[in-house]
């Protein structure tokens, strides 16, 4: 911390510094209130895709006979093309899920069995559940490192620069009190020595 000058100029400094701090930390509340609930949001939101993604895969586990026939089972879920958005909340950019392009998978219709295609389907659902899987993982990830942020910034406002502020401007204010107040003792004592040197011509 910088050695503060015990002046009047030092001392409007630090109420300005003081103003600028008090006004800024609502905001840094706001931002990390605003962080949290999404946090919050988005930890619910990845609890209820595993939650999707393990029924997926029981579902798929009932048709591992299946699997068993369809030996290049995953050259039917290549991912082409994963699709996604942004979103800006409290100041953080964020992926947002639309959709995902699957690699075209062809075949001969007659010399595949009739239950290929919703063992298709069920495999490519099950695969888009991974990757808003690991989008939603990837929210929380930056929302969470923006959060600890937010938290030591407020912090550091509320215990050390605040206070420490507050701390300067009472300190400055006793010392030039005192200087004030010895000026004014200096000037009585000054004015006493001319009085008595008066009383001493006369």
């Amino acid at each position: 911390m910088a050695k503060i000058k015990y002046t009047k100029q030092e001392l409007r400094n630090q109420q300005i510094h003081l103003e600028q701090l008090e006004r800024y930390l609502p905001t840094l509340q706001l931002r990390k209130n605003l962080l949290q609930s999404e946090t919050i949001r988005a930890q619910n939101q990845l609890k209820n895709l595993r939650d999707d993604t393990h029924a997926a895969y029981d579902l798929l586990a009932q048709s591992a006979p299946l699997l068993d026939q369809f030996p290049n089972a995953e050259n039917a879920i290549q991912i082409g093309e994963l699709v996604q958005s942004h979103e800006n909340i409290a100041g953080v950019t964020l992926p947002v899920f639309e959709s995902v392009a699957f690699e075209p998978y062809e075949y001969d219709l007659y010399d595949t069995p009739p239950w290929l295609d919703a063992l298709v389907s069920e495999l490519r659902a099950f695969k888009s559940l991974e990757s808003q899987v690991i989008t939603a993982e990837r929210r929380i990830e930056i929302l969470e490192r923006e959060l600890r942020d937010v938290f030591i910034k407020v912090n550091l406002f509320e215990k050390v620069l605040i206070p420490q502020c507050i701390k300067n401007i009472r300190s400055i204010k006793i010392f030039l009190g005192d200087l004030d107040l010895a000026a004014v003792a200096q000037a009585k004592k000054a004015k006493d020595k001319i009085l008595k040197r008066k009383v001493e011509v006369a």
